[in-house]
Order: C-alpha cells, then structure tokens, then sequence
C-alpha cells in the first residue's frame, strides 16, 4: 500500500530529501507516485506536519 499526502502539505521539501526511489513530486502539494513507492516510510517519519499516511 502506498503511501498518500493529504492537502495538511505545506510543501516545505522536507519529504523529497528523504524519498530513496525519488517518488515524490513538488507543488501546491506535494504527490506521490503509487508506481514508484516502496512504502518505506521514510517520508511520513520526515513530515514535520503529519500529512503522509498510507493509502
């Protein structure tokens, strides 16, 4: 199950350093690619505002 940013992004980019397989995309919210995550993590134990869960 992938993992999901929810609209509680403030597109600060801390999550993007911290994706090892780059499946994270920048903008207004930040998005990631279901293809691509290998449900790590990584990137909701970085979020500083709790926005990433899995789907």
């Amino acid at each position: 199950m992938a993992y999901k940013i929810s609209e509680d992004c403030t597109a600060c980019g801390t999550c993007i350093d911290e994706c090892p397989v780059s499946a994270i995309s920048p903008g207004d919210i930040y998005s990631i690619d279901p293809e691509a995550c290998t449900e790590c993590g990584t990137c909701a134990d970085a979020c500083p505002m709790g926005a990433i869960h899995p789907e």
